[in-house]
């Protein structure tokens, strides 16, 4: 039994590596435990590309989040040496009353952030690919862009090791227990002690916070790359933005511009995934009628996008019925500290919640604003 261990960190993926990183760039002896290997793509930190924006619709209350990401990300690429995001300007395109144009207006407005507002001519003409009809309408933020998830991981995991942490892969954690001043966890291969846990598993989460009995869903969604109609060329980062386009008031899809080194260009659909029942038995087939939906909402929209399809990949969901996140100490032990923030727009925070879990973890406290994301919210009773 080891117990040399300041932290021990279940899960290593978006969250968990940039905890590890903070970490271990406090001096703390970190011990990290992760199912697969480093960067891999099993479960929500994967898929090339992840878009990173401000004027957030989901809430104007992640907005501070965001601003102490974009500081967090810079100083990760200059840890790393590596580039990990690309600004290209982002579109949050619906009708004039669709949650996400006026939820991306309401926080750039609240928080005084850059942006333009663009009708369906303006859209067209900056943006050719781009087929509005004469209804829509768009927020522009020029400093939205894309993060390089697997790329954030491994620079996270190498500059965490490179400090001191310990990481083990091909390690899950089958249990944890918290006794007082102490926090135990156990593997096939050990048993591991520290003075705090912080659990960040992914898709792995209701397994590994039964005891909080929250009301998790899993979900599978679809990424898919295609290859433009009449070439590459239109979609090219240095002229195309990433963009979140609302069809229907519960219909959404994304998409970004072409990356080098990646064949094609992606597009997938928010939400709308699959339930999954069991993370370790995902189906990553996709299917035609999968794929024939989609090309459905692409075509009258973006209809030189709707090429042949060159490749897909599947990516999990762990979502709250509010679809926001959870980070927070644990509610009966505060030596633990809990997160699932990778409810489908969660990895452009990896960088600062990293820093908010190094912070729960050391001092039990931190000074970003997280009270949204208290587990405690589902178990309140309506007065």
């Amino acid at each position: 039994m080891s117990q040399n261990y300041d932290v021990i960190i279940i899960g290593l993926g978006g969250m968990g590596s940039a905890a590890a990183y903070q970490l271990a760039s406090r001096g703390m002896r970190v011990l990290g435990l992760e199912r697969f290997t480093p960067g891999h793509s099993e479960g929500s930190s994967h898929g090339q590309s992840r878009v990173i924006r401000q004027a957030y619709f989901e809430d104007p209350a992640y907005v501070p989040l965001l601003l102490r990401a974009y500081e967090l990300w810079e100083q990760i690429e200059r840890d790393s040496g590596k580039s990990l995001l690309t600004i290209t300007g982002g579109l949050m395109i619906g009708s004039e009353t669709s949650h996400t144009f006026t939820g991306s207006r309401q926080s750039a407005q609240l928080w005084n952030l850059p942006h333009e507002i663009l009708n369906a001519t303006d859209i067209q003409r900056r943006f050719p690919p781009l087929l509005p009809t004469p209804d829509v309408v768009a927020l522009y933020e020029a400093k939205a862009g894309f993060l390089h998830p697997e790329q954030s991981v491994i620079a996270h995991l190498d500059i965490a090791a490179a400090r001191g942490a310990e990481l083990h892969f091909r390690e899950p954690a089958l249990s944890w227990e918290s006794r007082s001043g102490s926090v135990r966890v156990t593997t096939a291969d050990a048993v591991y002690e520290a003075e705090t846990l912080i659990i960040s598993p992914g898709a792995w989460a209701p397994a590994l916070m039964s005891d909080l009995q929250l009301p998790f869903t899993i979900t599978r969604q679809v990424l898919y790359w295609f290859d433009p109609i009449g070439g590459i060329a239109p979609f090219d980062a240095r002229i195309f933005p990433v963009y979140i386009w609302e069809v229907a008031e519960d219909l959404q899809f994304y998409g970004f511009p072409a990356q080098p080194n990646v064949p094609g260009v992606k597009a997938a659909i928010f939400h709308r995934g699959q339930d999954v029942s069991d993370p370790n038995q995902v189906d990553r087939t996709i299917s035609d009628a999968d794929t024939a939906y989609f090309r459905e909402i692409l075509q009258p929209r973006i209809p030189t996008l709707n090429g042949p399809l060159l490749s897909t990949a599947t990516c999990l969901y762990t979502e709250v019925p509010d679809q926001h996140f959870i980070i927070a100490n644990h509610p009966h032990h505060e030596n633990v500290v809990i997160a699932s923030p990778c409810s489908g727009h969660g990895y452009k925070f990896c960088s600062v919640v990293g820093e908010i879990l190094a912070d729960l973890a050391i001092d039990r406290t931190t000074r970003h604003p997280i009270g949204l994301f208290d587990p405690a919210r589902f178990s309140q009773k309506p007065s």
